[in-house]
């Protein structure tokens, strides 16, 4: 038995490039940056960057399209293709890509614009993390796979129960 699957948790790197095959269906192309931070023998922390490039078709590749912008969080779940191919100068060349199959959209900034330019997370100090009753809800993180409808990406349904959302011991199966 074989397996190929990859998941990948990173940022985008570039908008997505978004053009249609002959056949009319679209496919859109993108990068994602993923991070390792690790302490070498030395003791000095040290960060590692593995760039990989997205490709999605047909609905996957619309969504893509219209909610992905450079620097968004986002996970991939895909399978791994490597093409080869002459290049004009006469050496064999390869990419290697990850075919979407199943992609969710990070958390959207509430209340908040978009940073400044040439502001980067690592330039702020330190500060506590957020509660955590201030976290983006399941609700707004859709998962999108590429054969399933898909009618709305953002619930507008008010969570059901009551307003404290506490458990009653009378609704525990055991």
């Amino acid at each position: 038995m074989n397996f190929n699957k990859a998941f990948i948790l990173g940022n985008v790197t570039r908008d997505p490039e978004s053009r249609a095959l002959p056949s009319g269906q679209q496919v859109v192309n993108f990068g994602i940056a993923t991070n390792r931070f690790y302490t070498d023998q030395a003791g000095q922390k040290k960060q590692d960057v593995e760039f990989h490039n997205i490709v999605a078709f047909g609905k996957l590749a619309d969504i893509a399209s219209r909610y992905l912008t450079k620097g968004a969080l986002i996970f991939i779940e895909g399978r791994i293709k490597t093409s080869s191919w002459q290049g004009t100068d006469g050496v064999k060349k390869f990419r290697t890509e990850i075919i979407a199959e199943t992609l969710q959209l990070g958390p959207r900034p509430q209340g908040q614009g978009a940073p400044a330019t040439g502001t980067s997370n690592y330039q702020k100090p330190y500060s506590a993390p957020a509660p955590m009753n201030n976290m983006p809800k399941a609700e707004e993180i859709p998962i999108i796979e590429e054969n399933a409808p898909v009618t709305s990406f953002v619930s507008q349904e008010e969570p059901k129960g009551d307003e404290n959302n506490e458990i009653d011991v009378k609704d525990i199966p055991f």
